[in-house]
C-alpha cells in the first residue's frame, strides 16, 4: 500500500494549496490592519517633544552611581532555581487530571519524577546555592 493511497483515503486531508487561501488572506489582512493603525496614529497623534518627555523615566527616584556595576550571581541563581521548580509543579497537573486512569503505573512514574527532582534539590542544598551569606 503506497503513501499516496493512505493519504488520499484519510478524511480531512488537504488536497491543494487553495485550501490555505482564507488563512493567508486573514494573516495579510491582520498585518495590514496593524500597519495601517500604526501609520494613522503616527499621522494624527500629538507630537510634543519637551525636555520632560524626552528624559529617562526614573519613577521619581534620583539616580546615583553607575548602572553597569557588577551584581551578585545569587539573584540570578535563585531566579533560575525558582523557575526550574515552578515548572516542575506544572507537570503535576496532567497527572492530577488523569489520576484514576493512570493507576499504579502512573503513581510509580510520578514518584520517580518527584524523586529525581528531590535528588536535584538535595544537590542544590549540598552546594549551598540557596544560602545568601558567604
Amino acid at each position: 500500500m503506497s503513501l499516496n493511497h493512505i493519504l488520499s483515503a484519510a478524511p480531512g486531508v488537504v488536497e491543494n494549496a487553495t485550501d490555505y487561501l482564507p488563512i493567508a488572506l486573514q494573516i495579510i489582512f491582520a498585518i495590514g490592519f496593524v500597519a495601517l493603525m500604526i501609520f494613522v496614529s503616527s499621522l494624527l497623534g500629538p507630537k510634543r517633544k519637551t525636555n520632560d518627555k524626552l528624559a529617562n523615566f526614573t519613577s521619581g527616584i534620583t539616580t546615583h552611581g553607575n548602572a553597569r556595576q557588577p551584581m551578585a550571581i545569587k539573584y540570578f541563581l535563585i531566579a533560575i532555581l525558582f523557575v526550574l521548580f515552578d515548572v516542575e509543579v506544572i507537570f503535576f497537573y496532567p497527572y492530577a487530571v488523569n489520576f484514576k486512569s493512570l493507576s499504579w503505573t502512573g503513581f510509580i512514574e510520578i514518584l520517580l519524577f518527584v524523586g529525581l527532582f528531590l535528588i536535584g534539590f538535595v544537590y542544590i542544598i549540598k552546594k549551598r546555592a540557596l544560602q545568601w551569606e558567604d
